[in-house]
């Protein structure tokens, strides 16, 4: 087999840098690996059971066509200042231009017009003066919200668009390594039912998101492929009652707050909120179960959640971020006997863990049903726990009540982006052919983003035709 790109992940990077080939008139023969299934495929047995099931081979959330977008609510971050650190490797101008055009593109395949988080600017100039006196940046970023549901079906209209126009998808196929010769990338070693065999290529995307992140720091090692140790970031999903949010949600929809609490002054921020929303759980490999968000466009609960996330960065003697986080992650897991835990913020601050029966009681309902009341505090680093208590206490001036003690804190929450591949302007490595985009690269987080990094990388490769 023998292809001119070959794409591993069907992530937005690697997906978007095969539309945008084709929107480019690119004749060029293209193949994208996904170790998951095809968008109408994916189906997570949670919310029939109502337990998660630990899918295997791979978790149905975090894998398949789309990535974890398509299970995740779908927000759109339409600023440059907002999704990783790509505009520092392109420029700022440019990734804004892109923005704008890959919105564009989400539109077309059906996203609401409508945008989050614009207007009412002197309520913003309230609630960033509130920010302000809590030693806190609010950064204001308008948001297109698709919706987990509908997220789905705008993937799925992708995909249809990509195998309409010659765009060749091998689904449930994983890649085991890449091929290099002579300082050359020449292709990839791909497996699927047990069987593994070659596949030759000019251009090889590695584009494996946050889920691939590990394996590829690895691959990095191995070929001396030239990176570097970046930030990974360890946290919890915060759970509060929607009346304690709501106007933040009505004026912003998502509060992106930054600060850099006492004693450490770690950078510490909130991420990904999901007005009426729902806590979710995903598994990567290795069993090791993770909390995230999501909201969908007409389905909603009584809570709002979001993520607050402590920055961590490793260079000496210790430079393996990633798997730091992930021995925190499995410490939590361990405690929560391979589920998630949760914790109510006042018995954190009492030193007592949480009891099932308090939880019932509360004002607050976990909307993760099978999330286990226990102590978070005793798997959480002790650094990272008071960056959290710091932060959450800053951010109760700016949301009363966001602080209260039956907010719910669950863990862990992880993101796996530390590995930053160094790369030109034109998305090349030091390796002849082999490019990395999307939250593997360590260059992007979010939909957005990565969205933008593979429309680059679909311009770039279209130049050589």
């Amino acid at each position: 087999m023998h292809y001119d790109v070959i794409i591993v992940g069907a992530g937005p990077a690697g997906i978007f840098t095969a539309m945008e080939l084709r929107r480019k008139g690119s004749k060029k023969s293209i193949l994208i690996l996904e170790k998951g299934l095809a968008v109408e495929q994916r189906r997570c047995p949670k919310s029939i059971t109502p337990h998660c099931m630990n899918c295997k081979p791979n978790c149905h959330i975090t894998t398949g066509f789309s990535g974890a977008g398509a299970f995740s609510d779908g927000k759109l971050s339409l600023s440059s200042e907002v999704g990783g650190n790509l505009p520092e490797l392109v420029g700022h101008d440019l990734v804004q231009e892109t923005i704008g055009y890959a919105d564009s593109i989400y539109l077309e395949f059906g996203a609401d017009s409508k945008i989050e988080g614009v207007g009412n600017p002197d309520e913003v100039k309230e609630i960033r003066k509130r920010a302000i006196q809590a030693g806190l940046k609010l950064v204001d970023c308008p948001i297109r919200h698709m919706g987990t549901e509908k997220a789905q079906d705008i993937y799925y209209g992708i995909e249809q668009y990509l195998l309409s126009n010659n765009v060749d998808i091998l689904f449930s196929h994983e890649c085991e390594d890449l091929i290099i010769e002579n300082g050359r990338c020449v292709g990839i070693m791909a497996r699927t039912g047990g069987k593994s065999f070659r596949i030759d290529g000019k251009d090889i995307i590695v584009a494996t998101g946050r889920r691939g992140a590990d394996w590829l720091e690895k691959i990095c090692d191995e070929y001396g492929i030239a990176h570097q140790p970046g930030t990974v970031d360890i946290g919890v999903r915060v759970e509060v009652r929607n009346e304690v949010m709501e106007r933040i949600n009505e004026i912003l929809y998502e509060s992106k707050l930054i600060g850099y609490p006492k004693p450490f002054k770690n950078k510490v921020r909130t991420f990904c909120q999901n007005p009426g929303g729902f806590v979710s759980q995903e598994n990567y490999d290795g069993d090791l179960a993770v909390v995230n968000g999501h909201s969908y466009k007409d389905l909603k609960s009584n809570n709002t959640n979001v993520a607050i996330l402590c920055s961590h960065n490793f260079s000496v003697p210790f430079n393996q971020p990633i798997a730091y986080a992930q021995r925190v992650g499995e410490l939590t897991n361990m405690l929560a006997n391979g589920h998630i835990l949760v914790q109510r913020f006042g018995d954190i601050l009492d030193g007592k863990r949480t009891w099932a029966k308090e939880l019932a009681q509360s004002n607050v309902r976990p909307t993760l049903p099978d999330a286990v009341a226990g102590d978070i505090t005793a798997a959480m680093p002790y650094r990272a726990m008071v960056n959290i208590i710091n932060f959450i206490q800053a951010v109760d001036q700016v949301v009363p009540g966001f602080a209260a003690n039956e907010t719910l804190l669950y863990s862990p929450e992880l993101k796996f982006y530390s590995n930053m591949v160094k790369m030109d302007t034109d998305l090349n490595t030091n390796v002849i052919g082999l490019h990395c985009l999307g939250d593997s690269s360590g260059w992007t987080r979010g939909l957005m983003m990565a969205s933008v990094m593979g429309i680059l990388m679909g311009r770039q490769l279209s130049r050589e035709d």
